[in-house]
């Protein structure tokens, strides 16, 4: 390998257009590498380069093949760069051409990232299959929901057949029991053949713990920081280039083989590194490249609660990435409307910290924060494409004790409330799957490992866990299947009134939000919030061109007053939640003849213009 050129090296047994296949593994302590054909017995014995690199191409390999990694002729290993695990994190790889597949999206443009509407869900309990053809069946029911891109949580091989994604230990590896590589590639482009973007989940600042031989290979992990899940993920000390290649070509490979139009990037704030470059900042120069060669389109989302906008500034001055969750404006409205304010709910007061995530994004940007004990967060004039908020999703819901939906927490009225509050916002809103008609089933922490150490572990600590929430009781097993099999979606649900009802409240919220000018244009300048401490009622003001919206949110058990603007044009009602139509009690007899009330837990929306 003298032409050693790093940014071009991919991990793994990859092929090229004629069927070549090139292997490449990393064992820089290695005094031999081979590959092992597990079902001829066959030895196909790596040449050493440059950097601890092993290598070969050769026409030996073919698709479909079931290999191990031997380091030293003693240690059977999976490789870590495995495309594939058909028989689990512990047994044999398996070789995969993706030039193979047959795509029919050539034709597929990603929507600007202002026109998603995030639909969060779990591949193994969003439908009774659990599998991505499981989803594929669910396309037409999306799509007619109004969602613009499905977001899938992490799919990267974990233990077993139960997990939420984040115990994977092959990041380039799908997930066997969910359709594997090849069921991927069918569900994207099925997803771009509806005209829906994929997101997929994943997960650089820690790998899951049983079935990670990344450490028998090289230095991946460090002992300079600590994660919750253990020793950081090498991206700075000794031998991290070869690691920060591993992750970024990571990132590549989801974008050019798989097709996924944006990834969301877990916990990226768990991420140690004090390069002179971010690997963040890595990434994304990577991916413009990408860009520039294969003229689509790809976006970076980060999972990051500091903060700090420079994350999200575009480069050379910040990181440059696309977008970030926003758990603040969920944390905000979930205590406005009456959820408990312990653990990292404590930090928030309620209705003027959601007025002031309207306005600002950041509701912590450099004030004290009693729950971090420290000033913290920066002010950001970023878009308001950069930011997706929620009311729900599978770290709020899952990491109760229970597993509560806002269906079991909240009145009917209320979770129309917060729903409403999701779709005027500025940003991107996200929905967690089965909200959209009030889902019953909760959500609760599953996985499925072999081994009893580690069972244990899991056990003690989402036992642990709960201290901050002061939450009495016993948390779900989550090893058990009984678990697992409690929190997946009830469709047959969906055709009773009340969940017929719940859906058809959110079709038309977001067909709202899509052809109002002024809520589907996420300008965050041209927005006016005020709110009412003692009446817990707020209003929303946001315009474009001639087009105004007035949203008015009552929080309160209590009809409140309505201030309708004095001095502008007439008015009229686009949505009250609090309609018949959507199961709510609203009368003429309350309404006089300019709407002076709003009901209790309600949102009525008025526009100066036909929508």
């Amino acid at each position: 390998m003298a032409n050693y050129q790093l940014s071009n090296i991919q991990p793994g047994l990859t092929f090229t257009q004629d069927g070549i296949c090139n292997i490449l593994v990393w064992a820089p302590l290695a005094q031999s590498v081979n590959i092992l054909l597990t079902d001829t017995g066959k030895k196909i014995e790596l040449n050493a380069g440059e950097h601890g690199y092993w290598q070969l191409s050769t026409t030996e390999v073919q698709h479909g093949d079931l290999y191990k990694v031997v380091l030293n002729n003693e240690k059977q290993l999976p490789d870590p760069a495995s495309r594939a695990q058909p028989q689990g994190v512990h047994g044999p790889s398996q070789v995969i051409d993706v030039n193979g597949f047959k795509w029919t999206d050539n034709q597929w443009a990603n929507p600007a990232l202002e026109q998603y509407l995030i639909y969060e869900l779990h591949t193994g309990t969003f439908s009774p299959e659990g599998t991505f053809a499981g989803i594929t069946e669910k396309l037409q029911y999306l799509k007619e929901l109004g969602i613009t891109a499905i977001e899938i949580m992490p799919v990267a091989q974990f233990p077993g057949n139960r997990n939420w994604g984040y115990d994977g230990v092959f990041p380039y590896a799908v997930q066997n029991s969910y359709g594997g590589p090849a069921g991927l590639m069918e569900l994207v482009d099925a997803c771009h053949k509806k005209g829906l973007a994929v997101i997929l989940d994943v997960v650089y600042n820690h790998v899951g713990p049983e079935g990670n031989y990344l450490n028998e290979f090289g230095q991946y992990f460090t002992d300079k920081y600590n994660t919750p899940w253990g020793n950081a993920i090498n991206f700075d000390d000794a031998h991290c280039d070869e690691v920060r290649n591993f992750f970024k070509q990571n990132v590549l490979m989801w974008f050019r083989d798989f097709h996924v139009d944006a990834l969301r990037m877990d916990a990226v704030h768990a991420i140690k590194d004090f390069s002179p470059k971010h690997i963040l900042q890595e990434i994304k120069e990577s991916v413009d490249e990408l860009m520039a060669d294969t003229g689509r389109k790809h976006y970076l989302i980060i999972e990051f609660d500091l903060n700090d906008k420079r994350f999200i500034d575009p480069l050379p001055q910040g990181y440059g990435m696309d977008g970030q969750w926003i758990d603040e404006f969920h944390h905000a409205l979930r205590v406005t409307a009456g959820g408990e304010r312990n653990g990292y709910y404590a930090d928030f007061s309620g209705i003027s910290d959601l007025a002031k995530a309207y306005r600002d994004a950041y509701v912590y940007d450099g004030q004290y924060s009693p729950h971090r004990q420290k000033k913290f967060g920066t002010k950001t004039d970023n878009p308001g494409q950069q930011f997706v908020v929620f009311s729900q999703n599978h770290d709020h819901v899952g990491n109760r004790l229970l597993g509560e939906r806002s269906s079991v927490l909240f009145s009917f009225e209320m979770q129309k409330l917060l729903a409403g509050a999701v779709m005027v916002v500025p940003y991107l809103p996200m929905l967690f799957m089965g909200e959209e008609y009030a889902e019953q089933n909760p959500f609760q922490y599953f996985v499925s490992h072999t081994d009893e150490d580690m069972i244990a572990a899991v056990r003690k600590g989402r036992k642990e866990e709960f201290k901050a929430f002061h939450a009495e009781g016993e948390a779900p097993d989550p090893q058990s299947e009984e678990t697992f099999r409690r929190s997946a979606l009830n469709w047959d649900s969906i055709h009773q009134q009340q969940h017929k009802t719940m859906l058809h409240y959110y079709k038309t919220l977001i067909v709202l939000r899509k052809q109002s000018l002024a809520l589907a244009t996420l300008n965050r300048h041209q927005l006016e919030v005020s709110c009412d401490q003692e009446q817990q009622t707020l209003w929303l003001h946001r315009w474009e061109g001639d087009e105004h919206v007035y949203c008015f949110m009552n929080f309160s058990d209590k009809v409140q007053q309505l201030a309708l603007p004095a001095d502008g044009p007439a008015l009229s009602i686009i949505l009250d939640s609090a309609d018949p139509e959507f199961g709510g009690q609203r009368s003429t007899s309350v309404r006089g003849g300019e709407a002076e009330v709003i009901l209790p837990e309600s949102i009525i929306i008025y526009t100066n213009q036909n929508v």
